[in-house]
């Protein structure tokens, strides 16, 4: 099973602003320690969202909105996408971030991703079996991405 450890955005985040020594040092251990466990598929920090869009549809038509958005509290700074074998390990996991200092009941959320090994063979047709199959062999990957 796949999850993501989602990592909220601060007012700090939002700023700019870069972490201290301290917490990225211990960002890198835990980054190691899911390595070395073998359940690390990807971690990530972003950019506040001044750097980024959203995307808007309405009337079957789509708008570009450009950042800074709203509420930080309400936004991400980062993720980890971790390939472990139940809810219950990610939420260990998730358990051992470091906690950014002014992070105080921020938080962090915890979500299960959608593979397509959750959709049994059986249910798609032999061509979309197919097209799914060279997908992940161009981007590299062996069926579990």
């Amino acid at each position: 099973m796949k999850f993501m450890i989602v990592g909220k955005a601060s007012a700090e985040t939002e700023a700019g602003a870069l972490p201290s020594q301290e917490l990225v040092d211990n960002m890198h251990a835990y980054n190691e320690e899911l390595a070395k466990a073998g359940v690390l598929l990807a971690a990530e920090g972003l950019y506040p969202s001044s750097e980024g869009a959203q995307i808007a549809y309405s009337g079957g038509r789509s708008k570009v909105i450009d950042g800074p958005f709203a509420e930080a509290k309400e936004l991400i700074a980062g993720f980890w996408l971790i390939q472990v074998k139940s809810r219950e390990e990610a939420v260990e996991w998730a358990l051992r971030v470091p906690v950014p200092p002014g992070h105080e009941g921020i938080g962090l959320d915890v979500w299960r991703v959608f593979d397509a090994s959750d959709v049994p063979d059986e249910s798609l047709p032999p061509e979309e079996l197919d097209r799914e199959k060279a997908l992940r062999e161009r981007l590299g990957a062996d069926g579990t991405s």
